[in-house]
C-alpha cells in the first residue's frame, strides 16, 4: 500500500471581529456582543489579532479570547507598529520583551504565526531587517526568556509562563516595492520567516516568493481596498493558489506547505463571508475543519 500523500493544513479566517456593521449580518441580530469570538470560533479555524498592532493587551485578553474558541482554533498576532513603523526594527529589544511579555504567550498552543507589517516608507534595509530578524526568540522558550527581560511598563501585568516548548512562526508583510529586490526573499528565507503575500488592490505590490515552510496570505479587497467583495471567479483562483501551496504544486522545492489565510476587506462587511465561502471550495481537502 502507498504512503498517503502528505498535505498542507490551510486555515482560513478574518482580520479582526469587532465590527458594527457585522451585526445584523454576519452575527445574528441580537447575538451579545461577547460571544461574537464564540461564533467565528464555529465558523471558522483561526482568527488575526490585530489590537496588538496598536497597542500592547493584556493577559486577561488574551486568555478570554483563547477560552472562547474551540481548542484547535489558531490565533495569529499582528506585531505592534511600534516596533516596525516608530522603531523601524531598529534597537528594538526591550519592545520585544514587552510584546512577548504582554499575554501572547497566554494563547499557549494555539498561538499562531506573528506578523509584522512594515510601512511603505519602510524600503528593503537588509543589514537592518537581517538583523531584527535574528533577534526574534524562536520558540515559546525563547520568548519567554526575553520576557522575563521587559521593562517597568510590564510591572504587575506581564505573563511569563509557557504550557511547552514549541516553536513560533514569523511572516513579515512589506509594502515597499524595494522588497522585490532577490535579496529580500533570500534573507527571509535564511532566517525561514514568510514574506506575506497581500491582495490589495493594486495599492501596494504583491510579492509572491514563498519563503518558509508555510504562506501566509491577507486578502485586503481585489478591487477596492477593504472594501470590496471577492467574486466567485476570484475566490475560485484562490482557491487554486491555496491547494496548490498546500500539496506543493505551487512551491519553487514541490514541499506542501501550512497556508494561513486572512480577509481584511472589512469596510463593508465582506470578510466573514468570503473566509466561509474560500474554505468551502477547500471542501475539507485541506482546510482544517470549523467545529460546527
Amino acid at each position: 500500500m502507498s504512503a498517503a500523500v502528505r498535505r498542507g493544513r490551510v486555515r482560513v479566517g478574518i482580520s479582526g471581529w469587532r465590527y458594527a456593521s457585522w451585526r445584523g449580518d454576519f452575527y445574528p441580530r441580537g447575538l451579545p456582543q461577547r460571544r461574537e469570538l464564540e461564533y467565528v470560533g464555529e465558523r471558522m479555524s483561526t482568527l488575526e489579532l490585530n489590537g496588538s498592532f496598536y497597542s500592547l493587551q493584556r493577559p486577561e485578553h488574551y486568555a478570554r479570547w483563547r477560552s472562547s474558541v474551540p481548542a484547535d482554533f489558531v490565533f495569529a498576532v499582528k506585531g505592534p507598529r511600534y516596533i516596525t513603523h516608530m522603531l523601524r526594527m531598529r534597537d528594538a529589544e526591550t519592545a520585544l520583551a514587552n510584546f512577548f511579555a504582554s499575554g501572547v504567550l497566554a494563547l499557549g498552543r494555539q498561538l499562531g504565526p506573528v506578523l509584522w507589517q512594515l510601512p511603505e516608507r519602510e524600503r528593503f534595509a537588509p543589514d537592518a531587517l537581517g538583523a531584527f530578524l535574528a533577534a526574534l526568540p524562536r520558540s515559546t522558550g525563547e520568548a519567554l526568556a526575553l520576557a522575563e527581560q521587559h521593562d517597568a511598563r510590564l510591572e504587575g501585568r506581564s505573563w511569563l509562563e509557557i504550557e511547552a516548548d514549541v516553536p513560533i512562526r514569523y511572516a513579515l508583510e512589506p509594502r515597499s516595492p524595494s522588497f522585490g529586490e532577490p535579496r529580500a526573499a533570500e534573507l527571509l528565507r535564511e532566517h525561514a520567516v514568510a514574506m506575506t503575500i497581500a491582495d490589495t488592490a493594486g495599492r501596494w505590490p504583491r510579492f509572491d516568493a514563498v519563503t518558509a515552510d508555510f504562506v501566509y496570505v491577507r486578502l485586503h479587497g481585489a478591487q477596492d481596498l477593504y472594501a470590496s467583495g471577492y467574486t466567485r471567479p476570484e475566490l475560485d483562483a484562490w482557491a487554486d493558489r491555496i491547494a496548490a501551496w498546500a500539496d506543493g504544486a505551487g512551491c519553487p522545492d514541490g514541499a506542501p506547505r501550512d497556508v494561513y489565510v486572512y480577509f481584511d476587506n472589512d469596510a463593508r462587511g465582506h470578510a466573514p463571508h468570503d473566509a466561509v465561502a474560500l474554505a468551502g471550495r477547500l471542501d475539507g481537502r485541506y482546510s482544517v475543519p470549523s467545529s460546527s
